[in-house]
């Protein structure tokens, strides 16, 4: 029996690679959307309005660039979310997308977030066995010899993956 070794593998349309990383699904997400790009110019050579051609481009290419984020996104380099945001940036200078459009960090954290949110909504889905309830524990701590209080929290979550930022959502 023979088993074919190969460097990546396509799952769901998520393009997962033997290093893990995010770098090959980066690389296909960026030439699909410039051909997008192509198609969307044609609709502007057409007459078709500005509003509707950033409707088009955010039904296009926002949506396939935001697919699966929350499986992919955690394992972006810094290097790959540049050149998203490079091109996002090209897109708004292009008058493809809107000027005010967020940035490729703020796009992750907010599929993260609906996503999140369709799982505690959900009590049918099929993570929320995963996502026990947070437990009420009361502890029986020593009295303080002074009245002041502790520095808050300062590690800040935002830039982590999915699964750290939600089981620490509720920290903050």
């Amino acid at each position: 029996m023979n088993i074919e070794r190969v460097s990546n593998h396509r799952i769901l349309g998520v393009i997962v690679n033997n290093r893990l990383t995010a770098s090959d699904h980066v690389d296909h997400l960026l030439s699909s959307c410039s051909s997008l790009l192509y198609a969307l110019s044609v609709l502007r050579s057409h007459g078709i309005p500005s509003t509707s051609l950033q409707d088009v481009f955010r039904a296009t290419v926002v949506a396939k660039v935001t697919y699966c984020a929350p499986a992919w996104s955690g394992t972006c380099s810094a290097a790959d979310r540049a050149r998203l945001d490079s091109f996002l940036n090209r897109c708004k200078r292009l008058g493809f997308a809107d000027t005010d459009m967020s940035s490729i960090t703020e796009l992750f954290s907010d599929a993260d977030d609906a996503f999140f949110e369709r799982i505690m909504t959900n009590s049918e889905h099929v993570l929320q066995p995963f996502l026990p309830a947070k437990p009420d524990l009361s502890y029986n701590l020593r009295e303080r010899t002074h009245n002041r209080s502790l520095i808050t929290k300062t590690i800040d979550l935002t830039e982590r993956d999915f699964l750290i930022r939600m089981l620490y959502k509720d920290c903050y």
